[in-house]
């Protein structure tokens, strides 16, 4: 997707302190994209609705790289597997729609390897999911 992008556009970078978002934002940078917004999750709850649909409304980014999440370790995702599934839908249905409703070119949404069975065969399919 980086490759189609006009050096120009504005792209807004969800999650871009976690691994994989600080990896888009240096690819971005290293082929010259400079107008990025990045926005902690102290400076925007993207589980607020209300908050993600007025930071759509204000900076109408062209494009989106929804790498955000509520994140832990195995432990965490057996102790607390409810808040998981609720933040991380709540992070995801927020960014997708707003950005839907604001007319955003692209997005593109990362999932989780954690979400994936543990003992599912490999190469990983569809069905093996769920």
């Amino acid at each position: 997707m980086i490759e189609s992008l006009e050096k120009q556009a504005k792209i807004y970078v969800a999650g871009h302190r976690g691994m994989v978002g600080s990896a888009i934002v240096r690819k971005l940078q290293k082929d010259g994209y400079t107008n990025l917004v990045l926005k902690t999750s102290a400076e925007l709850d993207l589980r607020d609705q209300v908050k993600v649909a007025a930071f759509f409304a204000a900076e109408k980014p062209d494009y989106v790289f929804l790498a955000a999440a509520k994140v832990g370790g195995i432990v965490a995702n057996n102790t607390y597997r409810a808040d998981f599934i609720y933040e991380n839908t709540m992070i995801q249905s927020n960014v997708i729609h707003q950005a839907y409703l604001n007319d955003v070119k692209k997005l593109m949404f990362l999932g989780s390897s954690c979400i994936y069975p543990k003992l599912a065969p490999q190469p990983l399919k569809e069905e093996y999911l769920l």
